[in-house]
């Protein structure tokens, strides 16, 4: 979906269409020449991940393994919960891997850093992240983020994934809800 269908609803564009793509060809190059020579298993994260572990994996000129998890730490508001519960797992063993954890955001960093342990603590070789976006301004907890597609400032940001009450991830740009739609 296209910018002129939600225009009332979008305060401005933080990433168009043709930024993140650009974004994700750079990004996928850096993993490319990273994991060369080595198994590199990508973990989605649901659902937010879906269009940049698309993008992402038909950039990487390799072979690579996907899986999907789905974890939540918001309701159906605008900020984290911080309670992190895992809605659907793995469907394969990660013991010995290279992971290479896919998020749309990393907001206060409370999820991602849970994560993060919890594949560690299966026996992964590694587990990198990487993320279209990140609020440094936002973070509670400091996580390693090795992969980043843009930093933003803390606005609620919808598009390319992210959602406001599983409305607007079908936007092919990133931009700031208005505060009409959620208050």
């Amino acid at each position: 979906m296209e910018h002129g269908h939600v225009a009332a609803d979008i305060e401005r564009v933080v990433a168009s269409a043709d930024q993140i793509q650009a974004r994700i060809k750079e990004l996928a190059a850096q993993v490319a020449k990273d994991y060369k020579d080595r198994d590199l298993l990508l973990v989605g994260v649901l659902k937010g991940a879906v269009m940049v572990m698309a993008d992402l994996a038909r950039a990487i000129d390799r072979h690579l393994e996907m899986d999907w998890m789905a974890v939540s730490s918001h309701g159906s508001g605008t900020k984290s919960s911080g309670v992190v519960r895992i809605l659907k797992d793995l469907d394969r063993d990660i013991t010995n891997r290279e992971v290479l954890i896919v998020e749309d955001i990393v907001d206060t960093g409370l999820t991602l850093d849970w994560l993060k342990s919890n594949l560690e603590s299966r026996g992964a070789k590694s587990v990198e992240i990487l993320t279209m976006l990140r609020k440094p301004e936002a973070a509670k907890v400091k996580v390693d983020v090795k992969y980043v597609g843009f930093d933003i400032p803390t606005d609620f940001v919808v598009g390319y994934g992210l959602d406001f009450d599983e409305k607007y991830r079908n936007l092919d740009f990133i931009g700031v809800l208005a505060k009409h739609v959620y208050s």
